[in-house]
């Protein structure tokens, strides 16, 4: 017993340090690099008349990239690729400010959807090992709490500055300064600390061996992807088209976050013996009310509902998908991990685009939620039939 303290008490810190700057690097890949785009949407509307159509261009830019990034991530060390995303996540938001181009604005998006997954990856990768050296696995909620953190941040940093006001460019040089100084926060944690050997040759990630239930796995993670992208895109304009008080809209991309932060604390912390693929399952069932509701029930207290369900259970899925697939891919998880990133990246693209496609048509937007969601029961049928499975 005395052993065993002395040994919690000594890993304590590092736990910390590790939780403390995956945390920060997942606040900053995905609450600005990923989503800062979502609570200033409603400003670039109004301010340079963007339209829905271009900003699900834009949207798609920068699930495309992350798309890229998540092909890209395993050729890249944990260092160039934790530091070089932040630092580039830092540089192109910032240069969202400084033109109104939308060419350059698909660019730049794009840049910053590849920077997200290649830190997201390797943060993932990078937390998980230390934390099973040190056995304390349960604190990975910690670290994918960031994401919520992020998001709720940005959300809230946004809501302050249209309070005083400052405008949209304005507003993206803010966030590129507050990337680059929570960059500079985390940049030493990020370093390769083991020694180098002579005449090494790079690791090689292993082979994924396929079969019918890792394909379904890996179905029902990309089915996250177009399911949750379309409200966590768009939520803070569609709560614009209710009320035009920016503290009153502007509180649905906070609230989304919040949710989301919570959501992985307590998934950790009281969930954690539940079988993945029941929690997972009953996440998209409880997403996929969000996702509708807005259809069923136009109005402000719809959306911050929807708010609360889809920001409620997207970093849950998250976290249970990539469980289950450590799980079904023991021998290959690196790789298997990275497939299914790609394979998320990718649905994700298509929400926006088919925003963009339909919005002009009667009730083209209202479709696109409804197609989401049957796609999120869908997954939850396929999940919950295969729950024991293993």
């Amino acid at each position: 017993m005395q052993d065993h303290s002395v040994t919690t008490n000594a890993t304590r810190p590092r736990v910390a340090m590790i939780t403390s700057a995956g945390l920060v690097a997942l606040a900053v890949a995905m609450g600005i690099g990923r989503f800062a785009f979502t609570p200033i949407l409603p400003m670039m509307q109004s301010e340079v008349g963007l339209t829905l159509a271009a900003a699900g261009w834009l949207a798609a830019a920068n699930y495309l990239g992350y798309f890229v990034g998540a092909l890209w991530a395993a050729r890249l060390t944990t260092p160039w690729a934790v530091r070089g995303g932040l630092l580039l996540i830092a540089v192109v938001t910032f240069a969202m400010g400084i033109t109104h181009a939308l060419a350059l604005w698909l660019v730049l998006r794009f840049a910053a959807g590849v920077a997200s997954a290649w830190v997201l990856v390797h943060v993932s990768a990078w937390t998980l090992e230390q934390l099973y050296v040190l056995e304390r696995v349960d604190a990975s909620g910690m670290v994918f709490a960031g994401v919520g953190v992020g998001i709720a941040g940005a959300g809230l940093l946004c809501l302050g500055l249209m309070s005083i006001p400052v405008d949209a460019d304005h507003t993206w040089q803010w966030f590129g300064v507050v990337a680059l100084l929570l960059t500079a926060l985390v940049w030493s944690a990020f370093r390769d600390r083991r020694s180098p050997r002579k005449n090494a040759e790079p690791a090689r990630m292993p082979h994924v061996p396929w079969d019918r239930d890792r394909i379904r796995v890996a179905l029902c993670y990309a089915a996250l992807g177009f399911g949750y992208i379309i409200p966590a895109t768009f939520l803070p304009a569609m709560a614009h088209r209710y009320v035009t008080n920016p503290t009153a809209f502007g509180l649905a991309w906070p609230i989304f976050g919040a949710a989301a932060a919570l959501s992985t604390w307590v998934a950790a912390r009281w969930l954690h013996a539940m079988d993945n693929r029941k929690l997972w399952a009953g996440c998209y069932v409880l997403m996929a009310i969000g996702v509708g509701l807005p259809v069923v029930w136009p109005g402000l207290i719809a959306i911050l509902i929807a708010a609360l369900l889809v920001g409620g259970t997207f970093m849950v899925v998250t976290m249970t998908g990539l469980r289950e697939a450590r799980a079904v891919a023991p021998q290959a998880a690196t790789a298997f991990i990275a497939t299914l990133t790609a394979a998320f990246a990718l649905t994700q693209v298509i929400g926006p685009v088919l925003v963009s496609a339909v919005v002009h048509l009667p009730h083209g937007f209202a479709a696109s939620l409804l197609a989401a969601a049957l796609v999120l029961l869908v997954a939850a049928v396929a999940l919950w039939r295969s729950r024991g499975i293993r």
